[in-house]
């Protein structure tokens, strides 16, 4: 799976851009603040309809335009698809696939498949438990993009049930008629319906990812081991099945309401599970890695996440092909040594996508295709 051409049009600083690409490894080298992660976030939001440096979609509109439009040409096996996404802050999104409009966005999800790694990702090590959610949903609708709608219910019933709840709760500390109650019990129904699928779906991923981690943490720092785990609030045993963690969901959900009356918020759910890293120490015990691993331990522990998001979605093969690989501006970030092994690690791959500052912080393993970036202008060099 490679991107052959890029199209952008009032996305972020390129009012107009084309750009052919190749096989193998491109570099996009320039001074900062130039536009060279804009062009690696466009291809990214492609393949997620996120972007990985912004919550919301008006930065990604270029000052004073309407709206941007993204278009890439997808290359998997031979064939050739065009996707495209109109980007409208403020209104609803648009895509296209092969010049022909879809029902939604989410539907062109899976066409491109990328593992972008930036500095932004210490934050999967050191952050809040919510940049570890994200990182899991986003690599599962990778492997399955039909989890896209899974997730989007999920928040959709998620948020009906918490206006619910925060309605009741302000009704309740002023003294006041509440809303009708006798529909929480619906939303109780379809927040687990869709939460325990979800959940579930995560387990298997844990499970799926957790040996790869591992691999290639030790492959990055030269040593050490790597556990990582799901602290679940409905889950109360291992593996458990679809079915079974509805059940787990609905009395988790009856247990916390008077909690959840009296706050307003859902309290049990996906949205408050945990993805768990853990370092095992050389006692053999596990600690967990934020707030006792190393600033380069944690650098290790963030890349080996991204490596091993890319080898299973590698292995899936058939259901995808092989992903796109990008790193921005990640090697300055870098140790000599780490640099190196994190090189030879991805010198292999069908396309890598790179930026750095300087020709310096690109590895002499990955010499290839190179593009400048100055002054709003993407040169071939």
């Amino acid at each position: 799976m490679r991107v052959t051409h890029l199209s952008l049009a009032d996305f972020r600083s390129y009012a107009s851009l084309e750009i052919a690409l190749g096989g193998g490894v491109t570099a996009f080298v320039g001074p900062n603040g130039q536009g060279k992660t804009n062009l690696v976030e466009a291809i990214g939001y492609i393949a997620t309809l996120d972007s990985h440096r912004v919550a919301t979609d008006q930065p990604l509109v270029r000052f004073g335009a309407p709206r941007a439009i993204v278009r890439a040409n997808v290359e998997r096996e031979g064939r050739t698809q065009l996707v495209e996404i109109e980007l409208n802050p403020g209104g609803a999104n648009r895509a296209r696939l092969n010049r022909n409009a879809v029902p939604r966005p989410r539907e062109i999800l899976g066409v491109l498949r990328t593992v972008l790694f930036a500095p932004e990702d210490l934050a999967l090590v050191k952050g809040d438990p919510g940049e570890r959610r994200r990182f899991l949903d986003e690599l599962l609708v990778a492997r399955w993009p039909r989890f896209a709608g899974v997730r989007a219910d999920y928040d959709r019933v998620l948020k009906q049930r918490n206006t619910l709840l925060r309605t009741a709760a302000m009704a309740r500390r002023n003294k006041t008629s509440g809303p009708n109650l006798t529909t929480l019990d619906a939303w109780d129904h379809h927040l687990a319906l869709a939460g325990a699928e979800l959940v579930a779906a995560r387990l298997a991923l844990i499970s799926a990812l957790s040996p790869l981690v591992d691999k290639c943490y030790v492959e990055i720092a030269e040593g050490g081991a790597t556990r990582i785990g799901y602290r679940s609030t409905v889950a109360a045993e291992p593996d458990p099945t679809v079915a079974v963690l509805t059940e787990q969901f609905m009395t988790a959900l009856g247990e916390a309401r008077a909690n959840e009356l009296d706050r307003g918020i859902t309290l049990v759910g996906p949205h408050r599970d945990e993805m768990v890293l853990e370092l095992t120490s050389s006692s053999g015990d596990n600690m967990p890695a934020r707030g006792y691993a190393s600033h380069g331990e944690s650098w290790s522990y963030a890349l080996a996440l991204r490596l091993a998001a890319y080898d299973l979605l590698r292995s899936d093969g058939s259901e995808g092909g092989e992903p796109v690989l990008i790193l921005d501006d990640v090697f300055a970030e870098l140790d000599a040594k780490r640099r190196r092994r994190l090189a030879e690690r991805v010198s292999g791959a069908d396309q890598v996508l790179i930026t750095a500052a300087v020709d310096a912080d690109v590895p002499e393993q990955l010499i290839g295709q190179k593009f400048t970036v100055a002054g709003g202008q993407v040169n071939a060099a």
